[in-house]
């Protein structure tokens, strides 16, 4: 009776380790599929298009990559209200 009781013990064991790696490689997996699939289509998607996130332009003339914001261009009444 002691020998199948330090069996199961052992096959419970080797199960768990099973499982874990199991689960490594699936998460991996799934995250790599995430990944390809959001990141890699956005990507793709915003170089065809020609977009760009961050308008960050190496030119060494400009001492900060600060914009400069137009807002003297629109009436103060149309900033009221917005939403």
């Amino acid at each position: 009776m002691k020998q199948f009781t330090h069996f199961f013990k052992g096959f419970v064991e080797g199960l768990k380790g099973f499982g874990l790696t199991i689960n490594t490689l699936i998460s991996a997996l799934l995250l790599l599929i995430v990944y390809l699939i959001g990141i890699g289509i956005t990507s793709i998607t915003a170089k065809i298009s020609g977009k760009h996130f961050l308008d960050i332009q190496s030119a060494p003339q400009h001492e900060t990559y600060w914009t400069e914001l137009a807002l003297e261009k629109e009436p103060i009444d149309n900033y009221y209200k917005q939403f």
